[in-house]
């Protein structure tokens, strides 16, 4: 039996009641480990100390965990847990929700300056991100780019389409969703009602209705005995009574033969309540069901480490392709089925709509009838028998109505879907329609469904390319690696040498077949931008409007502004912090000044005028003024500087354009000292010859040259994207 390595949706269901428990905990501090654990040490007054583990990769998880099931912190933090601590140090968690009965989790965290909340998205490829109050998204583990949704830094974070939730579906919806389906019960169950293979089991055993039953064969009966045994489901659920499990293997007598008998059995499921479907399983009890989930995902880890010990004679370092490739390829099945059912989805929509313009006479005659009774002030329930009744007296109109739903203002018709390829009459189909609008409202709604459908279906197939490119990386990583290691066979090379080899491999960018996108989307962007060898932003205006913006919105009282002394420069800002983010005096390095002088003098008319060096000076941000002296006139986008300044003389017009491929993949430039440590592979370039664009493309052409992968380079460093980096002026490449 395989061992669960994803919590459903039913059991975050369970799980979302008992971690509002904690509510009013302090975060204390954030970790991250191997870029998919996010762990989030709070403090209880009750309690005391509270561990928050929510784990995205190939095992999904979010619940507290014993103090003795953590892991010791790493080392020095990502910048993913940087921002967690600066933004949530000192928070209190204010509560958790489910979004609807998706396996996406919403921890909401208050603090008197900010609050936070961390969507915690444990379905799919996984991913984490963080919200400010208004929704945009601060940071995520992973940037998400699709048709149908964006999760990426400055975007408004967007929640996947809505899924129908089978713990509160009425009877109506739930047969109308079961009827539409051309599958068995289970398959129905687990895929259109969005249970899942293991629930959707449950049900059917709990409903007494065999799982293999063709849905034209069930009875309205057997639908109404699945209903009710997801009531009760949902009733146990909401009402908090659980009775937790985890569920250990069996082990059989060729188990007890071979002597494994004295082993520990392995651990195959945990679940909020026994069921049915592991009756005959040994499982084990426990108070709440965040203890059972921790209890499993710690023993589901040590078994994990058990068996990916290597034999004495295997190379201990080698990574784990085999688990990355079989990972990529079940995403991949799962987005091939995703795809499957959106086309089919969309082509039912399309079909009821052409099925009420074919029944045209037909369904207008149910909606008046339905209206004219409405006006007049009939009761739903009334109307519904005065359809029966016309039904016995075989009036057709009525007798294609099948339900009558008050709440929701909605009637059920079954339509004739006319022959099938045999020439046999084929089965209706139920279309339901708003009662108050018309037939051509009610298709053009099916209609703009199919279409919403199908642009699901967009965003599914862009992601399984993604994932295919993802798997062709792994698949030439393993190669590479096999390959050196045949070739070092036999090298005595110390665990020193290896660590060199890995680090070698992990930064051989130019020669992987393919390389995965990973897109940024920052605030400064539209600004010409470089980050200084240690790490400080660095900003400057493209004109005279991006030189009033920059001074008025994104000037720090700790920024330094820089300037050069020849007419016709950029406004250079070295931010001491984010614009959103509170800073304190930084005494900036003296590399990280001239680095960011170099950048003014490099974009400003010393360049253009072909000089090959400049003088610029650096003042504080309270020294710069639009406030001219009497009599005079400032220009737009100047500024009046009062005081001292202190000057950089003969600083070099060079900057470097290259390629960046981790821990974002993107297009960079600025000064060379601080791009060519950054970059996979840069080339550097002074004022010369060559206009602008033709410049940018003799960088594209050299930098796509070096790269295996050249699909690559076109996507996030073409010539357009490069050319944003080159000062105006003719340039020339510096051998």
């Amino acid at each position: 039996m395989d061992q669960k390595r994803e919590l459903s949706s039913i059991d975050l269901a369970a799980l979302v009641t008992e971690l509002n428990r904690y509510e009013g905990a302090k975060v204390d501090k954030a970790y991250l480990y191997d870029d998919d654990l996010l762990r989030l040490k709070l403090r209880d007054f009750d309690r005391g100390r509270v561990e928050l583990m929510i784990e995205v990769g190939d095992v999904k998880r979010a619940h507290v965990a014993d103090a003795d099931h953590v892991a010791d912190a790493p080392g020095r933090p990502p910048n993913f847990a940087k921002m967690l601590r600066n933004r949530m140090s000192g928070a209190d968690f204010a509560g958790v929700e489910q979004y609807e009965f998706d396996r996406i989790l919403t921890f909401e965290f208050e603090r008197e300056d900010e609050n936070t909340t961390l969507v915690a998205e444990l379905f799919g490829q996984g991913n984490v991100a963080a919200l400010d109050e208004t929704g945009e998204v601060v940071g995520s583990l992973s940037t998400v780019r699709l048709k149908s949704r964006t999760v990426a830094p400055g975007a408004q974070y967007e929640y996947p389409a809505s899924r129908l939730n089978p713990l509160d579906v009425s009877l109506g919806g739930f047969e109308r969703h079961m009827r539409e389906s051309d599958s068995d019960v289970v398959r129905t169950l687990a895929t259109q009602l969005n249970l899942g293979g293991l629930y959707a089991e449950e049900v059917c055993t709990r409903a007494g209705v065999p799982k293999e039953t063709p849905i034209e064969e069930t009875t309205d009966d057997q639908l109404r005995a699945l209903h009710e045994a997801l009531e009760r489901i949902g009733d146990r659920l909401r009402s908090g009574d659980i009775d937790p499990r985890v569920y250990e293997e069996a082990l059989d007598e060729e188990d007890e033969r071979d002597g494994d008998e004295d082993r520990d059995p392995r651990v195959v499921d945990v679940t909020p309540f026994p069921l049915s479907e592991h009756e005959g399983l040994p499982s084990v009890g426990f108070d709440s069901f965040n203890a059972a989930v921790d209890e499993y995902f710690y023993r589901l880890e040590n078994e994990d480490t058990d068996a990916g010990e290597a034999p004495s004679d295997a190379s201990p370092s080698r990574p784990d392709f085999e688990g990355e490739i079989a990972k990529q390829e079940r995403i991949i099945e799962q987005q091939k089925g995703a795809i499957e059912g959106f086309e089919e989805q969309a082509e039912a929509e399309r079909e009821r709509a052409e099925l009420l313009y074919a029944n045209y006479d037909l369904v207008d005659e149910v909606l008046s009838t339905v209206q004219e009774a409405r006006e007049n002030e009939v009761p739903w329930d009334e109307i519904a028998e005065t359809l029966d009744a016309g039904a016995e007296r075989g009036i057709p109109a009525a007798e294609a109505v099948v339900d009558v739903d008050g709440g929701e203002g909605t009637v059920t018709v079954a339509l004739e879907a006319g022959s099938d390829e045999d020439g046999e009459d084929a089965d209706s189909v139920r279309v339901e329609l708003d009662a108050s609008t018309g037939v051509e409202v009610n298709a053009d709604r099916l209609y703009q469904e199919a279409k919403r459908i199908e642009g699901k279906r967009e965003g599914a197939m862009e992601a399984i390319e993604s994932t295919r490119r993802e798997l062709e990386a792994v698949e030439e990583r393993k190669a590479e690696w096999e390959a050196k290691q045949a070739a070092d066979d036999g090298d005595a090379g110390g665990d020193d040498e290896t660590d060199e080899d890995d680090e070698e491999y992990e930064t051989d960018w130019l020669s992987r077949a393919s390389i995965p996108i990973r897109s940024p989307d920052d605030w400064y962007d539209r600004f010409r931008w470089f980050h200084t060898s240690t790490g400080y932003l660095v900003i400057g205006g493209r004109n005279a409007d991006q030189n009033e913006e920059l001074v008025k919105k994104y000037m720090g009282k700790h920024d330094r502004f820089f300037h050069t002394q020849a007419h016709g420069g950029p406004v250079t800002l070295l931010k001491a912090a984010g614009p959103s983010e509170s800073a304190d005096p930084v005494d900036f390095s003296d590399q990280t000044l001239r680095e960011a002088a170099q950048f003014a003098v490099s974009y400003s008319s010393d360049w253009k005028d072909g000089r090959g060096a400049g003088d610029a000076y650096m003042v504080a941000p309270d020294q710069v003024s639009k406030t001219p002296e009497s009599g005079e006139y400032i220009e737009k986008g100047s500024f009046v500087i009062r005081g001292d300044r202190t000057y950089f003389e003969d600083v070099p017009c060079r900057v470097a354009v290259g390629v960046q491929c981790e821990p974002v993949t993107r297009a960079i430039g600025g000064p060379p000292s601080a791009i060519v440590d950054r970059a996979a592979t840069s080339i550097t370039l002074e004022p010369g010859m060559y206009a602008q664009n033709d410049a940018a493309m003799m960088v594209y052409r050299e930098l796509k040259g070096r790269f295996a992968d050249q699909s690559f380079v076109r996507k996030v460093a073409s010539a357009d994207q490069l050319q944003e980096f080159l000062p105006p002026g003719g340039s020339d490449v510096v051998d």
